[in-house]
């Protein structure tokens, strides 16, 4: 039986660290092509009976953080997310001929840009324009990506009685330059004043970000942000290595004014925080993701009933995740769909009552079958190739005789072990995973540099 506590070992590490998808899906996001038929994109939604996981992206900030890459829109203008929420409506009534007809929520996720730039009023007509169309599966889970920035008491109490459970707050850093930096400016005090409101509200799980590798960090700084992290008591932390791409994001250019650490420095702060977290009693789920142990999430990893999706990783699986709002994308048995990036693109497709598809992907047998292995990896960290082929009627040897081969260093290193079919990762290599996933991509080429390196 291989352990599964982790181990870093920073020179395997230091090794494999290049350019790789997270894979939130298989293919990923580079695969989907706007030439895609969006009736076939959408042919296996109604079809799929049992609740259903929505994602509504809002996608508004009043100010730009210089290291972020999501899809956003900056304003003060309070009356633009009015608007927004017009055509959220008018998207929703449009895809209602190709959801279930016993459609209820089981999972729901607000993501952003930032979901507490609405004002309480706005918030309260986006829960009852979702409860007005969708009933609430038992036990739901709803989850909210919240700036302590922006957020009030009111807001919290609002979330809080149309459903929402757990609150997601990006942390970052706590050190002032480092946050002048990337400019996001959030004191420590900040922080835990929305805690508190969150807690207060009756919340049951609460998550925060942290980012390694932001300019100004260093290890003196960034200890005491983690001492910070665990004394907030969240249920979970994510631990997000700083993802430079400056050609998807170009006011990451700005952060670029300002000193980066260095590969080795950066490495130092990984290896600190792993340390530091899993010594504070938190698991280490896998790739860049901490839960306390009797966490849902941490409960999940440990039984194999974890599951990933574009939200990362989940407890609940097997369920079409259909997704709303400009840049979001969905996610069926078959297919993936993603709408217009551009708000005004996204708007003029709804305002003439078209669903705002702008490309997507329509997955063969075989992507089905390497889209099944990826995850069991990401997820498991086990894999039985003879039980994976054999539910998909192919020879395990002839098909993964590439992936044997790309796995062949690693399991030089230490990092993976196979046992006939059964390929296991060891401890170290669950830093890597992401490095091990590449392995069983039919798309992935070598030196790949449109995705951010994988520490």
């Amino acid at each position: 039986m291989i352990s599964t506590t982790p181990r870093f070992d920073r020179s395997l590490v230091k090794k494999y660290d290049r350019p790789g998808p997270r894979y939130t899906s298989y293919p990923t996001a580079l695969q989907f092509t706007d030439e895609a038929d969006p009736a076939d994109l959408l042919a296996d939604c109604r079809g799929t009976p049992g609740p259903l996981s929505a994602y509504v992206h809002l996608p508004f900030c009043e100010s730009l953080c210089w290291f972020c890459a999501c899809t956003t829109v900056i304003t003060l203008d309070q009356g633009k997310a009015d608007a927004y929420l017009d055509c959220l409506e008018r998207e929703i009534d449009l895809m209602d001929p190709y959801l279930p007809a016993d459609r209820s929520l089981a999972q729901l996720h607000l993501g952003g840009g930032s979901p507490s730039f609405l004002s309480a009023p706005q918030i309260a007509r986006l829960g009852q324009i979702l409860g007005g169309r969708f009933a609430s599966a038992p036990d739901p889970e709803f989850s909210a990506e919240l700036d302590p920035r922006t957020l009030n008491e009111e807001k919290v109490d609002v979330l809080r009685s149309i459903g929402f459970t757990r609150a997601s707050f990006g942390v970052q850093d706590v050190n002032p330059e480092v946050q002048l930096a990337i400019h996001r400016v959030q004191p420590d005090a900040m922080n835990r004043k929305v805690l508190g409101w969150v807690r207060s509200a009756g919340f049951e799980s609460i998550n925060i970000d942290l980012v390694y590798g932001l300019p100004k960090q260093n290890p003196e700084t960034f200890s005491k942000t983690l001492d910070a992290a665990v004394d907030y008591d969240p249920d979970r932390i994510a631990l997000f290595s700083y993802a430079h791409v400056p050609w998807v994001a170009p006011a990451q250019k700005i952060v670029e004014r300002s000193v980066l650490p260095a590969a080795e420095t950066k490495l130092d702060l990984l290896e600190m925080a792993v340390e530091r977290l899993t010594g504070a009693g938190y698991v280490f789920i896998g790739m860049d993701h901490f839960a306390k142990a009797d966490d849902p999430l941490a409960v999940a990893a440990a039984n194999g009933t974890l599951h990933r999706n574009f939200q990362g990783y989940s407890t609940l699986g097997g369920l079409n995740l259909t997704a709303f709002g400009m840049s979001s994308i969905s996610q069926s048995a078959r297919a993936y769909r993603q709408n217009h990036k551009d708000l005004r693109d996204y708007s003029a497709a709804v305002d003439n009552g078209r669903l705002p598809i702008a490309r997507g992907y329509r997955l063969s047998p075989r992507d089905e079958l390497r889209r099944a292995v990826i995850m069991e990896l990401m997820c498991r960290f086990r894999l039985d190739l003879d039980k994976a082929a054999a539910e998909h009627g192919v020879d395990p040897r002839e098909e993964f005789a590439d992936a044997r081969e790309r796995l062949a260093p690693m399991e030089e290193d230490g990092l993976v072990e196979w046992h006939g079919n059964t390929l296991a990762v060891n401890p170290a290599g669950r830093f890597i995973i992401r490095n091990i996933a590449m392995a069983f991509d039919s798309y992935a080429r070598p030196a790949e540099n449109r995705h951010a390196r994988t520490i």
